[in-house]
């Protein structure tokens, strides 16, 4: 027989254990992290008004209608209580519509495309401020960051300012990947040839975990890197230092750190090619490739003269842009320009 006090040790246990566990998704340090975390929270509240007193009845209608409880009315013929029913199906409802409303808000919202309005709970957004771009990229198995704006990057460490909203660009090299800074925001996935946004701002001071939260092969579970958020003349300093000290990240430089790699560690680069964020999601590094975006243009000039009835010159628009080794295109003779070089010059 388990003596009293010892019970109620057991009973404290799970607690105890709990209380070392890390619980940053409910205590986030991002004010987008910060608002889906009320959500979550909301959203369990409402489902456990449901959840406790169904787990509740189970007990007791196994403790009181039990075999032996000879005083519990048995009542073989019951079939119908319209109140029983308004109760079942009308309390799950509301909470149903009431979570539905919560998400659907919610949903729009956090939309990691919409821009931000405020800094925190009690800030809102200066008129002037600007949003720090930062351009990310999943490697086999790494992750690139590429500040277009400072000219610098770095392999596997994220530094953004305090109380200054960043807006991540996020695509892909090879697999579909994610990302995900559990302090910062929700995890967003990385797709090749394809670019995902990132609204998001950091309200306090320090370091945290990045990871990927997809599979994506062998190293997946070695996929993180450190995210700090520091003060505005620290990241000052941080640019400065990787300018001064960090290398050149080229497009050969480029092609050669996609090669599959595990538990790479910190690199940074003072120097990064012009368009090669571009270059990366049109999956054209390589000169001898052609960009995609080059091809829908391509596609878009042959389906634009099959609509009119026109009859293209052999081998008009059904040969894409060339590219140099700065990411610039040079069209061939026959290929209509005018639409690839506005999409290059917006995508840039």
């Amino acid at each position: 027989m388990i003596p009293p006090i010892a019970r109620r040790g057991l009973f404290l246990l799970p607690l105890i254990l709990l209380s070392a566990c890390d619980t940053v998704v409910l205590n986030p340090s991002g004010d987008i992290a910060a608002q889906q975390a009320k959500l979550l929270v909301a959203s369990t509240l409402l489902m456990l008004l449901i959840i406790v007193p169904v787990i509740i009845l189970t007990l007791l209608f196994a403790w009181r209608y039990r075999k032996n409880n000879t005083s519990a009315k048995y009542d073989p013929d019951w079939d119908h209580s319209t109140m029983l029913e308004l109760v079942i199906w009308g309390a799950p409802l509301l909470i149903i519509i009431a979570i539905g409303l919560l998400t659907w808000v919610g949903t729009h919202l956090l939309d990691p495309y919409r821009p931000l309005q405020r800094l925190d709970a009690n800030r809102p957004l200066p008129i002037n401020a600007k949003p720090l771009q930062v351009q990310v990229v999943a490697l086999d198995w790494k992750w690139l960051f590429i500040y277009p704006e400072q000219g610098i990057a770095a392999v596997n460490e994220l530094v953004t300012p305090v109380d200054v909203p960043v807006q991540f660009s996020i695509t892909a090299s090879t697999v579909m990947n994610s990302f995900y800074i559990p302090a910062l925001a929700g995890q967003i996935y990385a797709m090749p040839g394809m670019d995902t946004k990132l609204n998001a701002v950091i309200n306090k001071p320090g370091e945290y975990e990045g990871l990927s939260a997809n599979y994506s092969g062998a190293g997946f579970s070695h996929m993180r890197f450190k995210y700090h958020g520091v003060s505005a003349a620290d990241f000052d300093n941080w640019v400065k230092k990787t300018k001064a000290g960090g290398g050149d990240l080229n497009r050969a430089g480029y092609l050669e750190l996609e090669k599959p790699s595990e538990r790479d560690p910190v690199r940074r680069y003072g120097v990064v090619a012009s368009g090669l964020y571009d270059a990366i999601l049109n999956r054209c590094v390589d000169p001898a490739a052609v960009c995609i975006k080059h091809m829908m243009a391509a596609d878009a000039s042959r389906a634009q003269a099959a609509a009119e009835g026109k009859e293209l010159p052999k081998g008009e628009a059904a040969r894409p842009a060339a590219h140099d080794g700065a990411g610039h295109s040079a069209a061939s003779p026959s290929h209509p320009t005018t639409s690839m070089k506005n999409d290059h010059a917006r995508a840039n």
